[in-house]
């Protein structure tokens, strides 16, 4: 539910690339150009959420340092999400990247604003503890078991993602129009990082709760 809930949450805001959707839309006439778009976007999203959870899953096969794993992931994002509340500056090589690119600034975009970041804590909380007593073979294992997770979790948000962000851009181009937008443009950055915060803090708690 939490890995729903955060693609969902990702996918109504603006800043992970639904108006650019609806610009390919307006300037094709065509709501098949609408959802053409969505494909490199939910690209992007999703290579983006796997770039940041591998290295966790690998990370993670680390038994005896679960918890301590869990506790750093927390930290980071807590820090990651101090930092866009502070700085709320969008990186000067968005702007770099041309319109006709749009997996890469789907990527570029979810890596800047710690979309993955976000799933970590949720992620290291559905892997299991495996034997220590197994060695390099329980390793092994908990390493692809962990990497299927990883799969799993980015697939699901973002699908989720995708979803919503391919919903709100439909509905803005068929019925409500730029106007609108312009009108009632919402800004999510303070929070996007305050929830960032949040998340961290939940996951430290319970890491520091001994809890994995």
């Amino acid at each position: 539910m939490a890995v729903v809930a955060s693609g969902l949450y990702h996918g109504v805001n603006p800043g992970m690339g639904w108006p650019l959707a609806v610009s390919a839309g307006l300037m094709e006439r065509s709501t098949r150009a609408l959802w053409a778009a969505l494909l490199p976007l939910w690209l992007g999203h999703l290579l983006a959420m796997l770039a940041i959870i591998f290295p966790f899953a690998v990370l993670f096969a680390l038994v005896a340092w679960q918890r301590q794993i869990q506790i750093g992931a927390s930290l980071l994002v807590i820090g990651f999400g101090i930092f866009r509340l502070v700085n709320r500056r969008h990186p000067r090589a968005l702007a770099r990247i041309r319109p006709t690119q749009l997996g890469l600034w789907s990527f570029v975009v979810a890596i800047a604003h710690g979309a993955g970041l976000m799933l970590v804590p949720i992620y290291l909380g559905l892997c299991q503890s495996a034997d220590l007593d197994k060695g390099h073979a329980a390793t092994a294992a908990l390493i692809n078991a962990n990497m299927g997770m990883a799969v799993l979790v980015s697939f699901i948000h973002s699908a989720a993602m995708i979803a919503a962000g391919g919903l709100s851009a439909w509905l803005v181009f068929r019925y409500f129009g730029l106007k609108l937008v312009s009108r009632s443009w919402f800004n999510l950055d303070a929070i996007w990082a305050t929830s960032l915060i949040v998340v961290g803090t939940v996951a430290l708690s319970i890491g520091l709760a001994g809890k994995i």
